[in-house]
C-alpha cells in the first residue's frame, strides 16, 4: 500500500525521498501540516532512517520470519517433553512448559461432582442428574471420565449447546429487525446447525454448506437450508425506505460476518477506506463484497409443489381482498368529517398508516372489530377468515440463491453507496494464501469457490480461529484474547505453539470438532480446581497461563435451562419452532410496533433457553439482564456483567418463579422425607454436591422458620398453592399440606437464587 499512488499523491517514491509524501509530513514545512497530527513530532533520527530507506529504493522485507504471526500458515511444532506425570495429553505439556518457565505449578484435579457438573454444562448446557453423578462420584474404572466425555458428546443435547455458540455468531434471531421488527421463520436453520454439530459433521463442509450450499451439484433441501447463515441479517421493512440501501447494507453485514467468523479479522475497517493497520486495501473489500454480491434473498418452502400451489392460490386471494377491504377503509375515514375522525382509537388509525405487508394479524382484527357495525367490513373479514383457515401450514426458511446473471460491483468511494467508483471482480486479499484454479467453479469467482477457497489449508487463520474459539468456551478466553481480532493490533497467543499445534490438529483430524473438544476436556489443564491461590495470583492476577481453571457465570439461556434441569419440568424435544416462555407484561410498551406474546402451553412452556423467540427490538427481559446479544450483529464473545437486577430477576420474574414451584414440588414428591436429607437432595439436584454442616444447618433453621410461619398464617398458604401457575395445575394434590409446601417453596427460590446455581465451577 505505500508503494502505491494514494488520491493522487506519492506517498514513497523509491530513490526519491523530497518527492514522497510520507517522508515530507513526517518533516513539514512547504504548507505542509506537520504530521502526526497535533501530537509530538517522530525524533528526527527516525525522520532520517525512513528517508534513508526510501533514498535507497524502499526495499521490503519479504520472509516469513517479519511477517505478522497469523498470516503465516501454522506448522505443527514438537510437543515439549516433560519431566511429570501430570499431562495427560499433548496440550498439557505446552501448558506446563510456560508454567515451569514462570515458576508456576498447576491446581489439583477438581473433586468428581466438581468435574461432572463441570462438563456436562459446557457439553450440553445441562446439569447432571442426581443419580448420574453419584454413579460417577463413585466409578473408580480408569477410564470413568472418559466414558463420560463420550457419553456427553454423544448426546443429543450437545447440538442444541453448541449450535446455541455457533447462532451468536451467525447473529440468528426470529424477527426482521429494525424499527417494524417484524417476525420472520428461518427456525429450518437453527435445527440444521444443532443437527450439524450432533453427527460432528467436519468444519469444513459445515462452512462451505452455510456459505455456499445451494451451489453444490445436486444440492439437497438440508444443504439450501444451511445458507440462512447469510440470511440472518436485519431487514428493513419501513415503509418509503430505498430497499437497494438496504440490500447492499445486507451485504456489508455478509462480508463483515465472514471476516470476523473464518478469519478472525476486522474487514469491517476497509469498507471506507484501505485498512489502517492489516494489510486489506478498500479494493480487495470490494472484492469480496463481489462475492456476496450476486445472491438472491428467496424463502424456501418446505412443502411438496401441489401443496405450496394451492397455498400460493390462497394467499392471492387473500391478498386481494385484504387490499379491497383496506381501500375500502381508507375511502371511509377519509369521507368522516374531522370531529368524527378524531373519535377513532389511534390505535386503528396507526394500522391503516401502516403498508398490508408490515400489518401483524392482530392488526388485522383490531380493524375489523373496530368497524364491527360496517356490514361491508364485516363481510369481508368473514371471507379472508374463511380463506385463511383453508390454508395449508407448512415450514418456510430463509435462504440465498446465486443469480444466473452478476450484478457489476464498484467501489462506494468512503463506504457511501451512492458513490460509485470503479469497478472491480469478485477476489480475495493478497495477504492471505493464493486463490487457485481448483477453488473456482467458473472463469469468475463465485460463493463456492470463495468457500472452498477459505477452508483451504493453506488458509493460515481459519484452522487458528476456530479452534481458539472452542477454546474461549472452555476456559473464558482464548489462546489470543482478541477472539476476533487476529489481526496486528490483536493481542499475541498466551502460547502460540499449543494454538498451531490445536490448528494442524484439527485439519489433520479431518476438521472433526468433537475430537478438538474430547482433546480439551480430557486434558489436566481443563480438570484442575478453580480455586485462587495467592502465589500464583501474584504472578498472574488473570490467570492467562491457566494454572487453575476459570469459574464462568452461565450464559442467559443456559441459566434457565439449569432451572428447568433442576425443577425436573424440562422438555427434552430437539429442534421445532421458537416458543414463548412466560414474561413480565408491558414489555413492548417502548417499541414502535407492538408485539404478540402469548406464553407457549403444555411442554413447549418448558423447553430451552435457544428455542426462547427472539425479537430484535425487544428480547425476553431474563435473556437482556444476563448479556445475551440482541441478534443485529455477529457476537463473538458475550459480555458478563454483574448486577442487582440479576437477582431480583431469579427471584421475580414469573418464568423462574414458575420453575422454582417445580422445583418445591420435586423436592416434597421426589425427595426423602426428613427436612436434613430433603436439603442434602436440593442440594444435589441444584449444584451437584453434597451440603456442608454450616449450609445444611442454616437452610434447616430457615425452612423451620418459614414452617412456623406458614403454620401461624395458613391463609397465606392457601393463596402460594392457589397462586401456583396454571400450567403447574397437574402438580396439585389434594393431599398437599399447604404450609410444608410453602416453606419447601421458599427453599427453592433461595437455591435458584444462588451464585454458585448460576455459575460453572
Amino acid at each position: 500500500a505505500a508503494l502505491r499512488n494514494n488520491a493522487g499523491n506519492d506517498l514513497v517514491v523509491p530513490g526519491k525521498s523530497n518527492q514522497s509524501l510520507l517522508y515530507l509530513v513526517l518533516r513539514g514545512g512547504d504548507e505542509l501540516t506537520r504530521m502526526p497530527y497535533r501530537k509530538p513530532p517522530l525524533p528526527e533520527d527516525a525522520i532520517a532512517r525512513i528517508r534513508d530507506w526510501i533514498d535507497q529504493g524502499a526495499p521490503l522485507p519479504q520472509s516469513d520470519q517479519v511477517r505478522h504471526w497469523a498470516f503465516v500458515p501454522p506448522v505443527r511444532p514438537a510437543v515439549p517433553k516433560i519431566a511429570s506425570n501430570w499431562p495427560k495429553n499433548p496440550i498439557d505439556c505446552f501448558i506446563l512448559a510456560r508454567l515451569q518457565r514462570e515458576g508456576l505449578s498447576p491446581s489439583a484435579e477438581a473433586d468428581r461432582y466438581t468435574l461432572i457438573r463441570r462438563i456436562s454444562l459446557d457439553l450440553t448446557g445441562l446439569l447432571p442428574d442426581p443419580s448420574e453423578a453419584e454413579a460417577f462420584a463413585t466409578d473408580r474404572h480408569a477410564d470413568a471420565y472418559d466414558r463420560l466425555v463420550d457419553r456427553l458428546l454423544g448426546s443429543p443435547h450437545f447440538g442444541e449447546r453448541w449450535a446455541r455458540h455457533w447462532l451468536d455468531l451467525a447473529r440468528y434471531g426470529d424477527s426482521q429487525g429494525y424499527s417494524i421488527d417484524g417476525p420472520r421463520q428461518i427456525w429450518k436453520y437453527r435445527d440444521w446447525v444443532i443437527d450439524a454439530f450432533n453427527r460432528n459433521m467436519p468444519f469444513d463442509q459445515f462452512v462451505v454448506e452455510q456459505l455456499a450450499g445451494d451451489m453444490l451439484p445436486n444440492a439437497s433441501v438440508d444443504q439450501r437450508i444451511a445458507t440462512g447463515f447469510h440470511r440472518n441479517t436485519p431487514i428493513n421493512q419501513e415503509g418509503g425506505i430505498d430497499k437497494e440501501q438496504f440490500r447492499i447494507e445486507a451485504v456489508y453485514d455478509r462480508v463483515n460476518t465472514t471476516g470476523t467468523v473464518f478469519l478472525g479479522l476486522t474487514l469491517a475497517c476497509a469498507r471506507c477506506h484501505d485498512h489502517k493497520y492489516d494489510p486489506i486495501s478498500q479494493r480487495e473489500y470490494f472484492r469480496i463484497f463481489a462475492v456476496f454480491n450476486n445472491a438472491d434473498e428467496p424463502t424456501l418452502q418446505l412443502a411438496s409443489a401441489t401443496v405450496a400451489a394451492k397455498r400460493a392460490k390462497l394467499s392471492n386471494q387473500i391478498r386481494a381482498k385484504e387490499t379491497e377491504l383496506n381501500r375500502y377503509l381508507v375511502a371511509k375515514v377519509d369521507a368522516l368529517s374531522d370531529e368524527a375522525r378524531n373519535g377513532i382509537d389511534r390505535k386503528v388509525i396507526a394500522v391503516l398508516n401502516l403498508r398490508l405487508d408490515q400489518r401483524t394479524a392482530k392488526q388485522k382484527q383490531l380493524l375489523i372489530d373496530a368497524f364491527k357495525d360496517d356490514e361491508t367490513v364485516q363481510r369481508l373479514g368473514k371471507e379472508i377468515a374463511s380463506l385463511r383457515k383453508q390454508l395449508p401450514r407448512f415450514p418456510t426458511t430463509m435462504v440465498m440463491r446465486e443469480r444466473s446473471k452478476p450484478r457489476q460491483t464498484r467501489i462506494h468511494i468512503q463506504g457511501d453507496f451512492t458513490r460509485p467508483g470503479e469497478p472491480v471482480e469478485p477476489g480475495v486479499p493478497a495477504v492471505l494464501h493464493r486463490l487457485t484454479k481448483r477453488h473456482r467453479t467458473s472463469d469468475r469467482l463465485d460463493r463456492l469457490g470463495f468457500a472452498r477457497w477459505l477452508v483451504d489449508r493453506n488458509n493460515p487463520l481459519l484452522a487458528r480461529v476456530t479452534v481458539n474459539r472452542i477454546w474461549q468456551r472452555f476456559f473464558g478466553r482464548g489462546l489470543v484474547e482478541t477472539e476476533n481480532d487476529f489481526g496486528t493490533q490483536g493481542a499475541r497467543p498466551t502460547h502460540p505453539d499449543l494454538l498451531d499445534w490445536l490448528a494442524v490438529e484439527f485439519m489433520d483430524s479431518g476438521w472433526n470438532v468433537k475430537h478438538i473438544h474430547r482433546l480439551i476436556v480430557t486434558s489436566a489443564t481443563y480438570r484442575q480446581q478453580s480455586h485462587r491461590r495467592q502465589e500464583r495470583s501474584d504472578k498472574d492476577p488473570a490467570n492467562r497461563l491457566l494454572s487453575r481453571q476459570n469459574r464462568l457465570r452461565l450464559e442467559a439461556e443456559i441459566i434457565r435451562d439449569v432451572a428447568l434441569s433442576a425443577s425436573g419440568l424440562l422438555a427434552r424435544k430437539l429442534g421445532g419452532p421458537s416458543v414463548f416462555p412466560p414474561q413480565p407484561k408491558g414489555v413492548y410498551r417502548f417499541t414502535q410496533v407492538p408485539k404478540a406474546w402469548k406464553p407457549s402451553r403444555g411442554t413447549d412452556r418448558f423447553r430451552r433457553g435457544m428455542y426462547t423467540w427472539l425479537w430484535r427490538s425487544a428480547l425476553h427481559p431474563a435473556l437482556t439482564v444476563f448479556d445475551a446479544p440482541d441478534a443485529v450483529n455477529c457476537c463473538t464473545r458475550r459480555n458478563q456483567s454483574n448486577t442487582p437486577l440479576q437477582a431480583l430477576t431469579l427471584l421475580n420474574d414469573p418464568d423462574f418463579t414458575e420453575l422454582a414451584y417445580g422445583l418445591a414440588n420435586r423436592l416434597v414428591r421426589e425427595g426423602p422425607p426428613s427436612p436434613p436429607d430433603r436439603i442434602a437432595f436440593a442440594f444435589r439436584l441444584c449444584l451437584t454436591r453434597k451440603p456442608d454442616e454450616p449450609e445444611r444447618n442454616r437452610l434447616l433453621q430457615f425452612y423451620h422458620d418459614q414452617l412456623t410461619k406458614y403454620r401461624n398464617d395458613p391463609d397465606s398458604a392457601r393463596r402460594l398453592i392457589e397462586a401456583m401457575p396454571e400450567s403447574l395445575a397437574h402438580l396439585r394434590k389434594a393431599d398437599t399440606d399447604a404450609a410444608e409446601f410453602a416453606a419447601w417453596l421458599a427453599i427453592a427460590r433461595v437455591l435458584m437464587n444462588l451464585d454458585e446455581f448460576i455459575t460453572r465451577e
